[in-house]
Parts: C-alpha cells; sequence; structure tokens
C-alpha cells in the first residue's frame, strides 16, 4: 500500500455507534456508510461524489451521531486536496473546509459551517444542543448549536490550542478529551508555527521535499488535552520523546481506559486512567 493508493482502497477515519448496535463510518475518500457487523452488511448513505451546494468532497473527515440515529454530523477537511496531501492542506491554510449535516431519514444534507481551515473532530454535546468542531490549521475548536434558542449560531469554544487538534471525543466527566497531531514548542522552535508566517518558504520547501520528509521534522512530542464541558483546561498526557504513541489522532475513553489511536502508527494503545 502506497499514498497512490488510497483513493482506490479509501481510508476510514471516524466510526460511530448507532442504535440497535449498527456502525457508522466515513471514508476519506468513499462516502458515509451504515454497517451492520451481525449481518456484514455495508450500505452507503452519501457517496463522496456528491456535490454539495456545488462543491464536492475531497476529505472527508470525520463523524458524530444523534443518539436516536437521526442525523449525522461530519466534516469535510477540503474541497481542494485529498487526505493523503493532509500537509499541503495545512501550509496552504485553505478555507474551504465544512461542517455538514446528514439526515439518515430523509436523506437531505446541510452545510452548517463553511470558510473552515482544515475541520477534522466532531463531537455532539451530552444534551446535543451543539455540535464542537475542531479547525486544526487554527488550532482551535469551534461550537455550532443545533437546538435551542442559540440554534444556527456559532462561536469559539477553545482558542489558541498547544498543539494541532485531531479528533474530539466525550470524557466521563462530561467534558472532551482533545488530540494534538502534533505540538506546538512554547518555548522553543515549532516548524509548523514558523512555516504559517512565511508562504515563499512554504512554497519552496513543498518543491523540494515529498511530505514524508517534511514530516519528520515535526517532533514525536504526543500530547491530548482534557477539557471541561466549557472549554477550560482540566489536565494534560504527556509523551515528550514519543516512545509510546507519536502523532495522537483520537483518545476514546471506555471503562477506565483511555485508548489512544495515531494516524502514523499502526496499532492502538491503552492507558489505564
Amino acid at each position: 500500500e502506497t499514498r497512490d493508493d488510497e483513493p482506490a482502497c479509501g481510508r476510514p477515519l471516524g466510526i460511530r455507534a448507532g442504535p440497535n448496535g449498527t456502525l457508522f463510518v466515513v471514508d476519506a475518500y468513499k462516502g458515509l456508510f451504515e454497517v451492520n457487523p451481525w449481518k456484514r452488511e455495508v450500505k452507503l448513505l452519501l457517496s463522496s461524489e456528491t456535490p454539495i451546494e456545488g462543491r464536492k468532497m475531497s476529505f472527508l473527515n470525520d463523524l458524530t451521531v444523534t443518539r436516536d440515529g437521526r442525523k449525522i454530523y461530519f466534516t469535510d477537511s477540503s474541497s481542494k486536496w485529498q487526505r493523503r496531501d493532509y500537509l499541503l492542506l495545512l501550509m496552504e491554510g485553505t478555507d474551504d473546509g465544512r461542517l455538514l449535516e446528514y439526515d439518515t431519514q430523509t436523506k437531505e444534507v446541510k452545510v452548517l459551517l463553511d470558510h473552515l481551515r482544515f475541520p477534522n473532530g466532531v463531537q455532539l454535546s451530552p444534551a446535543e444542543d451543539f455540535v464542537l468542531v475542531v479547525e486544526l490549521a487554527m488550532v482551535r475548536i469551534r461550537r455550532f448549536y443545533v437546538s435551542g434558542l442559540m440554534k444556527g449560531g456559532a462561536d469559539v469554544f477553545v482558542e489558541n490550542l498547544p498543539g494541532f487538534p485531531d479528533n474530539i471525543r466525550a470524557s466521563s466527566s462530561g467534558g472532551y478529551w482533545v488530540s494534538m497531531a502534533a505540538i506546538r514548542a512554547n518555548p522553543g522552535f515549532s516548524m509548523l508555527d514558523f512555516l504559517s508566517e512565511r508562504p515563499f518558504l512554504k512554497k519552496v520547501i513543498f518543491k523540494l521535499f515529498s511530505q514524508e520528509t517534511v514530516m519528520k521534522f515535526v517532533p514525536r512530542y504526543s500530547l491530548v488535552l482534557e477539557l471541561s464541558d466549557s472549554g477550560t483546561f482540566l489536565r494534560s498526557l504527556h509523551d515528550p520523546e514519543g516512545q509510546v504513541v507519536t502523532y495522537v489522532s483520537e483518545a476514546h475513553e471506555h471503562s477506565g481506559h483511555l485508548y489512544l489511536g495515531s494516524f502514523r502508527a499502526p496499532y492502538l494503545c491503552r492507558l489505564r486512567l
């Protein structure tokens, strides 16, 4: 399997449990799926080839589902760049990402938020009145209200995070776990922050070096944050040398353990809380 194989093979990036034991899966290249693991049935709900409001979905990323399975909220990180070009998307800072809603009964798709810079992780609140969406290139988390007096409104949940956030998941405390794909060294040198302010240098580097070569200069420091239900910091988990796991893409809590995934490491980690 190589970089060129990804569009053909697909790359599932998000999975959520629905009612009656079904699973909802988002594939970066293929679309939204409903999976019945008992019958081994896979149903395509929405193809990534379907244009939404005149724009294609090139990089589907994550999803969150209401408890009744009616609404799926998901992110399309870019209509230009694919997942295999994630670093180019980050460096360019394109604001063509979106937060979308899919209705499993009516099959309708709505754009809830537009002009996002590399949106990825999404998480419904416990009351299902708002959706949190990670905006990686802006190192912040946005909040979109889906019900109540604030319905249709949006604000910033937390900003200026100490790393580049990937996925977000609920914690047992009523807050949220946020995994950092890479850190922003403070104090110290952050290559990603340095390049973000120098567009000409970015162009030169990506003409001379491959994405894999550039990634070798990204620190292996692993970081996971727990936020409260209001966005304040509760605690942080660190692996400075990346000895256990690097480039953490998700932190999922279950039965007193935190399960860590990486978008580069071919294994899962389990941490006792």
